[in-house]
């Protein structure tokens, strides 16, 4: 068994036993407390409960968070309740501590400052009600701890325990206690009293009147009865010790009483249950159950404990009584070299602070105790002499004692040393020994020393600086914060000066400042004293201008001029408030804090004052934390409340839901006249969580309603005609729903925004869930009542469709069997039918680290969880999906099916009968899983009767890809009729697969997928849309439009893609016709930027070199248009005429031709790219076709090399799937390649696989038919042969960053652009730069194939205008890391469904957590390729990075070396699913080698190759081939 070396650990371990609800209060989230960390330890392993109900629930909160509000709502259900705090937050609970006194909860208090801790918290509380108990040693704060927790339950009342951490600090480790001692203190019988009162929950600021009694019988009863009811009380029966510290105490008492449980009286039978009474616990009672426990842990442990307790010779005349930290007086006391004056003088301490025993300390002192001194550890005195004197002196100086009563004489206790303890007890002698004694004096310094003390004030999260840079820079020098943390306030608290109410205060003292100031203004227009006249006409114009807050500013650097150059005394006396003549922007800011009592902030006063006073309140309790089974916790919505009141401006923002909301609703505040409210979402668990988290749960909260964000002027409709609410997302709250019907404002919104009348209401939870379950259920019971045969239930869990597609068919050939099949989602199936039904099939795939996909979750939680779920009554069988080989390495085997496996053995346990084993399908079989399904559906069959069914009707075909384009009538389907549909957000599947022919993909939001499944919503469905920009070049004029379409219809930010175009999420289907129209009004399209035909062409940027650019983008666009699908169904769907009619090009009686696709078009998608070396930047031999410009003598374009066979789509573990780099075919002149491209789509067309689109990419067609057959079959076509290659070097595959200047003078600036997102953020408005830059940019802006962005064709006339806006917007800044200039990443979550972990949110971060590791190796400036996917599909191209890493499961990814630095070779396994920590321990390491060990010009992934880390590939065959992690094919 472990050892216990704190007192903080000792106090967890008990209060984690010992409770139902556990509330731990940190003073930050990201920072530990004195229990924290030993609290967690106690709950990794679940550690033994000493209660019948081991349930434990942990509650974690922020110390200024109100946490005592948490402890109402348990208390009042029965549950037993600890709280583990300091002591900083006992003073501002007291208006709860007076009614928690009153149940059984438990305060442990680590008393702070921890090096010198202040008493006073506890002395200003000692009149709460509570019980309050002090241990000093390790050893006594766990039995302490133990008595605190005993004594509320026997009680029912509330106990304090506080402590000081450092006295114990040297203490040796101590056993814990045992379970058995714990056990034995603790009375069963009061747990179920407690228990058993449940109360019915009240608002926790209703006093209830609720009381602690004892049952006990009638006084005049017992009286009749020759007994008396004040013989009974536990107090009548404690045992008085006797007056020497040497002898125990009398256990009379306790003998008398017996054992615990008969501590309440005992009733004769001859008393009726009418003759009870309840009474008031009192002191008595107190002290009666405290000796009765000490007795007990006395004879458990041999450990005695009392009220007060004296150590010292028994003959002492002199005592100290410390009410502070002892550990030093004790260790003076106790050696053995004490001097002479300290030899008779004992020390006294109270155990029991409250309630204050007098007699008890008589008792415990010698009687030959003439003079005490009485230390108190009290730095903040509210009174002259301190609390505990007073207590003191009312016991030994009352009461027939009061003549030989000693000398009392009070000391102010501070901070001491072991070097000094010792002067310092001769002083105390020596005053307390004089004639006249001083009161009051000061032993040590009332401070620790600076080396020693720890800071212990406020601190802002650094995360909420998105708020206060926000403000920073919409009011620059206007801005003053009144409660800033840290801004210097003399001789106020740091706690005080943050304040709402100081802060109100102060802003109230500025506002009568300006006042002033303009009066004397208004009196200095009339004056004489001004050397000239210029001054009095400007203040003229500022007076007249100053209610005008924007004019005034504008007017106030004239009037300061004009008053600098006066000179006179009265222009110096209005200068030395020159500040004033700017109206500020005042702001009072404050946490979420604020809204859990409205009545004990500031935030009620502002608002009644009407004052002209902005408050920001930030609120960070993250959506899925927000609903509290605790009710009373609920915070008061301020948003709310300050509508309600009527005069004030109010707004709801998330900086991570809409940063543009941010600044108008700021803006907005600032401008109005009166109080201003902007409540600011900012969700976070800890203080340092990353934004990436703060992103997602913003996300759930503003979708589902939990959040809203609108802005609410209540004089916006009087004044400037416009609605007053204005409401800028798409749901709000009932409570708010409510508010706006009341004022008339709901159905206003409704006919303004019609598209929201759906939705605006967040109406939802978990019992609509439930009720659609049901429904669903009923349903199918309905339908199937009229069949015959046996019933069979297939519930699924799926995550990318097979399962359910295998449910689906199953239970299609179970009706052909004559079968009543039901078919639903895991978590669509009402848990509780599970027992009632006769025959289930369960089909499971596998996500994640061997977990159940999202829709299963719900249900295998309740399966695995419920102790009560008879399933006997069944038969079952289960099928799994999963993949033997997802898991390399031997310990994760466990992982391949796990959660079929599971579902099978938990299901058998439950009492189910199986029909067959487990059946477990392999992605590995030669038919993959349907390998394994084959044989197990058959068993199915046979153990159901049904296998042997005659004339079984044939099975319809799977429509596939092939189908659905053959019968869409050249890619109509039927989209326009979808797009029409408003009862769904989404289209039809079928044209979901045509629209990305026309460029937009179907999507939904995944970081609200799983919330919005739990509230019974469809998933947000939303479109990626992505235009067709030939080469990648782009007008000003055009980058001004795709600006605008990304702000006023998809999610306001644009992504430069990997294949050098513009791409917009969070179009919801509403706004898509809107958005695709934007595009085409720009001169672009989107038309073949996606589909199974040729895409987007990519040309290097080359700055360098324009005149050649012009040569290949020519060739491209060439090559782009003669490629183009033919058909007019886009135009038709998409694009409408002046009089805003469908414009149907073909007619209704036309059909459309596609010349050179044919009606189904291409197998698989078609990319073709253009690099000129020496830069590989579009990465050409990743590509369908990849032309590799050839220069004549000249530096003008001749002709291309060409390579055919490139692409980077992989199936994790499928190694029929691989990457493959472009084969070379020859050489061919400019003016042919359009032909040979065309030529080289034709033979794919005809040739490729449309049987399986993994196999059908031009790579797999060149490989099957070998590149010389393939060649030729091209060349037989062109009717010309290819020449032969010409030479030529690449270099890098990276961009060039900074300016650049070419052949003809022109200048170009590439920038960085992170991952290609182009966005406004608080700290960098780089989305706002470029819009600006591009209103006066006369150039080009050319897209970057790895995600940047070149400013392009600046003549020197306009350099310094451009250098001076880059500037400006901090988007001239190229000083990032070799690294994370040559990274890039796919989007991946939250929008692309293929995804299978993060990319573009992580990549920066793991970049992050390497840069140190880089500087230290002097690698800062290195280029290192490093690629992240979310998923193997290669988008980001990763499988041609030096290092590249390969979403897998969330947070796992597979990492890949060894490839390329200019992308000729592709790179190879190294590890398999691996998370952050171990991406960090091989990459930290494997840096410091390649810095230390690499030759010269030796790029990384050259280097492992050569070390012997990784084996190259040579071809895309041997991709699999060599890996550094073997899977091993026979585990499974």
């Amino acid at each position: 068994m472990s050892v216990i070396h704190t007192a903080g650990e000792a106090v967890a371990r008990i209060a984690y036993r010992s409770s139902n609800v556990l509330i731990s209060v940190q003073p930050a989230l990201n920072v530990e407390s004195d229990f924290s960390v030993p609290l967690r330890s106690q709950h990794k392993p679940k550690a033994q409960s000493y209660l019948a109900d081991e349930r434990l629930e942990i509650r974690t909160f922020r110390q200024n968070v109100d946490p005592f509000i948490s402890a109402f709502h348990p208390l009042r259900e029965g549950k037993l309740v600890s709280v583990l705090t300091s002591s900083s937050t006992l003073i501002p609970a007291v208006p709860h501590l007076y009614k928690l006194a009153q149940y059984p909860l438990v305060i442990h208090v680590a008393l702070e400052p921890h090096e010198h801790p202040d008493y006073s918290e506890i002395t200003a509380i000692r009149q709460c009600g509570f019980t309050f108990l002090h241990s000093e040693t390790l050893q006594e704060a766990q039995d302490i701890a133990l008595t605190a927790h005993a004594l509320a339950i026997k009680s029912k009342k509330g106990v304090i325990h506080f402590f000081d951490t450092a006295n114990s600090r040297d203490d040796n480790a101590i056993e814990p206690e045992r379970e058995r001692t714990a056990k034995l203190l603790f009375d069963g019988a009061a747990v179920q009293a407690i228990i058993s009162e449940k109360q019915e929950t009240s608002s926790v600021y209703v006093d209830e009147g609720h009381q602690a009694t004892l049952l006990q019988p009638d006084a005049s009863i017992m009286a009749g009865l020759g007994g008396s009811a004040a013989t009974e009380s536990p107090a009548d029966q404690s045992p008085r010790p006797s007056n020497t510290a040497s002898r125990n105490p009398s256990s009379t008492g306790s003998s008398a009483r017996g054992n615990s449980s008969d501590s309440n009286p005992t009733l004769s039978s001859a008393t009726s249950v009418d003759s009870i009474v309840s009474r008031p616990v009192s002191s008595e009672d107190i002290l009666g159950f405290l000796y009765d426990i000490w007795n007990k842990l006395e004879k458990l442990t041999g450990r005695l404990y009392r009220p007060f307790e004296y150590t010292g010779p028994p003959d002492a005349d002199v005592a100290l009584f410390v009410f502070g930290s002892t550990g030093l007086f004790v260790d003076e006391l106790t050696a053995p070299y004490t001097p002479l004056e300290s030899r008779k003088l004992g020390l006294v301490t109270a155990r029991l602070y409250r309630p204050w025993m007098a007699s008890h300390l008589a008792e415990a002192l010698p009687t030959t105790v003439k003079r005490i001194a009485v230390l108190e550890q009290i730095r903040k005195k509210t009174t002259k002499w301190g609390p505990v004197l007073l207590d003191v002196l009312t016991s030994l100086q009352s009461g027939p004692v009061q003549a030989q009563a000693p000398l009392v004489v009070g000391y102010q206790l501070g901070y001491l040393e072991p070097a000094t303890v010792r002067q310092a007890v001769r002083g105390i002698i020596q005053n307390l020994q004089s004639p006249a004694p001083i009161q009051n004096l000061e032993i040590g310094p009332s401070s620790v020393p600076k080396s020693l003390a720890k800071s212990e004030g406020l601190d802002q999260p650094k995360i909420e600086d998105a708020y206060f840079k926000i403000l920073d820079q919409l009011f620059a020098q206007r801005l003053y914060v009144a409660n800033r943390v840290g801004a210097a306030h003399a001789g106020v608290s740091a706690s005080v000066s943050a304040s709402p109410e100081f802060g109100f205060g102060s802003i109230l003292a500025r506002i009568d400042r300006r006042t002033e100031f303009v009066r004397r203004v208004e009196e200095a227009t009339k004056s004489k004293d001004f050397i000239t006249d210029a001054p009095r006409s400007w203040l003229s114009k500022w007076a007249l201008g100053v209610k005008d807050g924007q004019m005034g500013n504008e007017l106030a650097p004239e009037v300061i001029l004009r008053l600098q150059t006066d000179g006179s005394r009265l222009a110096s006396d209005l200068l030395s408030s020159k500040a004033l003549f700017y109206t500020e922007s005042r702001w009072l800011i404050g946490s979420d804090a604020w809204s859990y009592d409205l009545g004990n902030s500031g935030v009620h006063h502002v608002i009644a004052s009407g004052a002209n006073v902005n408050m920001l309140i930030i609120d960070s309790q993250p959506y899925t934390e927000r609903a509290a089974a605790d009710a009373t916790r609920r915070k008061k919505d301020i948003g709310l409340y300050a509508m309600n009141f009527g005069n004030a401006y109010v707004a709801s923002v998330a900086v991570y839901g809409s940063y543009t909301q941010v600044l108008e609703a700021m803006i907005e505040a600032d401008k109005f006249e009166g109080p201003s409210v902007v409540v600011a979402y900012l969700p976070y668990y800890k203080e340092d969580d990353s934004p990436l988290t703060v992103l997602r749960e913003t996300k759930k909260a503003i979708d589902l309603g939990y959040w809203p964000l609108y802005r609410w002027n209540p004089y916006n409709e009087e004044t400037n005609g416009m609605p007053n609410f204005t409401l800028d997302s798409e749901r709000i709250r009932n409570e708010l729903e409510g508010f706006l019907k009341r004022e008339n404002q709901l159905s206003q919104l409704m006919k303004r925004q019609p598209e929201f009348a759906a939705t605006l209401s967040a109406s939802y939870g978990t019992e609509v869930r439930a009720l659609q379950k049901r429904h669903a259920k009923d349903a199918y019971n309905q339908m199937l009542e009229g069949l015959y045969g046996a019933p069979l239930t297939i519930i699924y869990a799926s995550d990318n469709g097979n399962a359910e597609s295998l449910a689906k068919r199953l239970s299609n050939r179970g009706k052909a069997r004559g079968l009543k099949t039901m078919v639903m989602a895991m978590d669509d199936y009402p848990i509780e039918d599970l027992p009632t039904e006769e025959n289930v099939v369960m089909i499971t795939s596998t996500a994640g680290q061997g977990e159940f996909p999202q829709n299963g979750r719900a249900f295998w939680e309740s399966v695995k969880n419920s102790g009560d779920l008879d399933l006997v009554n069944i038969k079952f069988s289960v099928f799994a999906l999963g993949d033997s080989h997802y898991w390399p390495r031997k310990e994760d085997k466990i992982y391949y099916n796990k959660p079929g496996k599971d579902l099978d053995a938990r299901i058998g346990l439950l009492g189910g009968k199986r029909l067959t084993d487990v059946g477990l399908g392999d992605d590995q079989d030669p038919d993959a899983y349907q390998t394994g399904y084959s044989e197990w559906e058959a068993k199915l069959w046979q153990a159901l009767g049904v296998d042997k069914v005659e004339g079984l009707p044939e099975e319809p075909k799977e429509l596939t890809n092939e189908d659905i384009k053959i019968q869409s009538n050249f890619l109509r389907g039927t989209i326009a009729e979808g797009l029409l549909d408003t009862s769904t957000g989404a289209i039809a599947a079928p044209d979901a697969q045509l629209t990305k022919f026309h460029g937009t993909y179907q999507q939904d939001d995944r970081d609200l997928r799983e919330e919005r499944k739990s509230q019974g919503l469809e998933p947000a469905y939303i479109f990626m849309i992505r235009c067709r920009l030939n080469g990648g070049v782009a007008t000003p004029s055009q980058w001004l439009r795709m600006d605008e379409v990304s702000s006023n219809f998809g999610n306001g930010t644009m992504k430069l893609t990997t294949r050098q175009t513009f791409q917009f999420h969070g179009v919801v289907k509403g706004k898509l016709k809107s958005a695709m129209r934007g595009i085409n009004k720009a001169l672009m399209t989107t038309l073949a930027a996606c589909g199974d035909v040729n895409r987007n062409i990519m040309v290097s940027t080359m700055p360098t070199r324009s005149r050649l650019h012009r040569d290949v983008h020519q060739v491209s666009a060439k090559i782009a248009d003669h490629l183009l699908p033919a058909t007019t169904a886009y135009h038709e769907i998409w694009i409408k005429d002046d009089n805003g009619k469908n414009t149907q090009v073909a007619g209704n009686a036309v059909v459309d031709q596609e010349p050179l696709y044919g009606p189904t078009y291409l197998p698989r998608k078609f990319k073709i790219t253009i690099a000129v070396p020496p830069h590989n930047d579009t990465d050409v031999y990743a590509h369908d076709v990849g032309l590799i410009a050839i220069r004549n003598d000249k530096d003008r374009l001749e002709g291309f090399n060409v390579l055919v066979g490139g692409g980077m789509g992989v199936t994790h573990n499928n190694k029929k799937t691989y990457p493959r780099t472009g084969s070379m075919l020859g050489y061919v002149p400019a003016a042919q390649t359009h032909i040979v491209c065309e030529k080289i789509m034709l033979v794919q067309r005809d040739n490729g696989d449309r049987t399986n689109r993994k196999h059908a990419r031009l790579k797999y067609t060149v490989d099957d038919m070998g590149v010389d057959v393939f060649k030729g079959k091209v060349e037989g076509l062109l009717e010309f042969k290819f020449e032969e290659p010409r030479p030529f070097k690449f270099e890098s595959n990276i961009d060039t960053f900074g300016w650049q200047r070419d052949e003809e003078g022109l200048n170009h600036f590439t920038m960085f652009i992170e991952n290609g997102r182009v966005e406004d953020t608080v700290d960098f408005q780089m989305k706002k730069g470029l819009r600006e830059i591009a209103k006066v940019h006369k150039g080009e802006f050319r897209l970057s194939p790895n995600q940047h962005l070149v400013l392009s064709n600046i003549p020197d006339s306009e350099l310094d205008t451009m250098k001076s806006m880059l500037k400006q917007y901090k988007l001239d800044n190229v000083q990032f890391s070799g690294l994370r200039l040559s990274s890039s990443a796919c989007v991946a979550f939250p929008t692309c469904g293929l995804a299978m972990a993060e990319s573009e949110r992580y990549l920066p971060e793991l970049i992050t957590k390497l840069e140190q590791c880089l500087e230290d190796n002097g690698l800062r400036h290195d280029s290192i390729v490093m690629r992240m996917t979310g998923c193997p599909n290669g988008c980001a191209r990763p499988w041609l990075a030096e290092v590249a890493f390969v979403g897998k499961a969330y947070g796992a990814y597979n990492m890949y070396l060894g490839g390329g630095y200019h992308g000729q070779r592709l790179n190879k396994l190294y590890r398999s699913s691996i998370a952050e920590d171990e991406i960090l321990e091989i990459m930290k390491p494997l840096l410091g080698r390649y810095a230390k060990e690499r030759k010269d010009g030796e790029r990384f992934g050259d280097f492992v190759i050569r070390i012997g880390m990784i084996k190259p590939t040579t071809e895309g065959k041997t991709f699999h081939d060599d890996v550094a992690e073997e899977e091993s094919e026979g585990e499974t």
